[in-house]
C-alpha cells in the first residue's frame, strides 16, 4: 500500500483504543506503520537494486521484532522525559509490532505482494484484491483521522467538549477488513470468470485478475494460453465476452532472449515478475535488436510500467541492458 494509507491506518489503530495502553502511541503506530518502506533508500542505487531490495528483508516476518525494537526506541529517545521505560518499554515494543505486522499484512493485499518468508525463501506470496493505491482507503481513514479535529475547532468556538474520535477510528479499521473480505470475494469471482471458458479453443494455463483504485467491479483480467496472453477489463455487472480480448503473442525463446536473461537486471526482473511479455525489435542501429520483458501486472505495450531491456546483437552478444518503472531507450 502507499504509506499516506499506512499513516493513515496507524492513527486509526491509536485513536482506536491503543493510546489509552501504550504512551505516545500514534507516534510509534505512525513510526512503526512506515518503518518497513525503509528500504526505499535502495533507490539512491538505481532501479535495479530498488527492484529486487524493495519489499526485501524490512517486508519479512523476522524483520517485525527487529524494526518494532528500533521504533520503539526511537520514540522512547524522542519522548524519553515523558516515558518510564521499565513500566512502558513492552508496551511501545508490542504496539510497533502491531504496526509493522499490520504494514506487511497490508501489502500483501496488493498486486506487488511481498517476500514474507524471507531470508529462507525468496517466493513472492500476494492476494491481488486491493490495489496498492485505493480511494475509498484513502476517504475513510482521512475522515477518520480529521473529522475529530475539525469537531474540536467547532466544539471550541461554543465552549463544548471535543471528542476522542475513538469510534471514527473503530468504524474506520472495521471497513477496512470488511471492505479486504468484499474484495477477495470478488476477485475469486473475477478469476472464476476468466477460468470458466475456452481461449480460441485453449484452455488457460494461468488466470489472474487485478484490482481497480476505485471500483470494486471493475478488474482486469489476465489470461494466459500456450501461445498468448489475453487481457481483459472486466466488469463483474456485466456480461464477460471473451473473444474481446487485447492479444499478446509470446515469441519462442532464443539466444537472444536467453543472453538477456544472463544479465543482473533481467536476473532481478525476472525473479519478481510472474506474467512476463517478451518481445524484440530492430534497433535504430544496424546488426542491433532491442529486447524487452515487462510485467503485464503494471502495464502492456505501448505503455508498460516494469520494463527490463537489452540491446543485443546478432550473435547473442549483450551490448547494454537496464531496468526501468516505462519504456527504455538504450545506446
Amino acid at each position: 500500500m502507499d504509506n499516506l494509507t499506512h499513516t493513515l491506518t496507524g492513527i486509526a489503530l491509536s485513536r482506536a483504543g491503543l493510546n489509552r495502553w501504550c504512551p505516545h502511541a500514534a507516534a510509534v503506530l505512525v513510526l512503526s506503520s512506515n518503518a518497513p518502506d525503509i528500504d526505499a533508500v535502495s533507490g539512491f542505487w538505481g532501479a535495479t537494486a530498488y527492484l529486487h531490495y524493495h519489499r526485501h528483508l524490512t517486508h519479512a516476518l523476522v524483520s517485525i521484532p527487529v524494526l518494532a525494537l528500533l521504533c520503539a526506541a526511537s520514540v522512547a529517545l524522542l519522548f524519553g522525559k515523558s516515558i518510564q521505560l521499565r513500566r512502558d518499554a513492552l508496551r511501545l515494543a508490542a504496539t510497533a509490532a502491531v504496526g509493522v505486522a499490520l504494514h506487511q499484512g497490508m501489502d500483501f493485499t496488493n498486486i506487488y505482494g511481498i517476500r514474507p518468508l524471507l531470508p529462507f525463501s525468496a517466493k513472492w506470496l500476494r492476494l491481488d484484491i486491493i490495489s496498492i493505491v485505493d480511494l475509498w482507503l484513502w476517504v475513510v481513514l482521512f475522515l477518520a483521522a480529521t473529522a475529530p479535529l475539525l469537531s474540536r475547532l467547532v466544539n471550541a468556538e461554543i465552549g463544548a467538549k471535543g471528542g476522542s474520535g475513538r469510534g471514527l477510528a473503530v468504524l474506520a479499521l472495521s471497513f477496512l477488513v470488511l471492505y479486504s473480505g468484499v474484495r477477495s470475494v470478488l476477485h475469486a469471482r473475477a478469476v472464476e470468470t476468466l477460468n470458466s471458458r475456452l481461449y480460441a479453443g485453449q484452455l488457460p494455463r494461468r488466470t489472474a485478475a487485478f484490482p481497480s483504485s476505485w471500483n470494486p467491479f471493475a478488474w482486469r483480467g489476465l489470461v494466459e494460453t500456450d501461445n498468448s496472453y489475453n487481457l481483459y477489463e472486466l466488469d463483474l455487472l456485466g456480461q464477460f465476452d471473451p473473444s474481446a480480448a487485447r492479444t499478446l503473442y509470446k515469441i519462442a525463446p532464443d539466444k537472444i532472449t536467453e543472453a538477456a536473461s544472463r544479465t543482473e537486471p533481467f536476473r532481478v526482473f525476472l525473479a519478481f515478475s510472474p506474467y512476463t511479455f517478451w518481445r524484440i525489435e530492430k534497433d535504430t542501429e544496424e546488426g542491433l535488436l532491442r529486447v524487452e520483458a515487462m510485467d503485464l501486472r503494471f502495464g502492456a505495450p505501448p505503455e508498460p510500467r516494469f520494463v527490463a531491456s537489452a540491446i543485443v546483437d546478432t550473435a547473442g552478444r549483450v551490448r547494454s541492458s537496464q531496468f526501468g518503472f516505462g519504456p527504455l531507450r538504450l545506446r
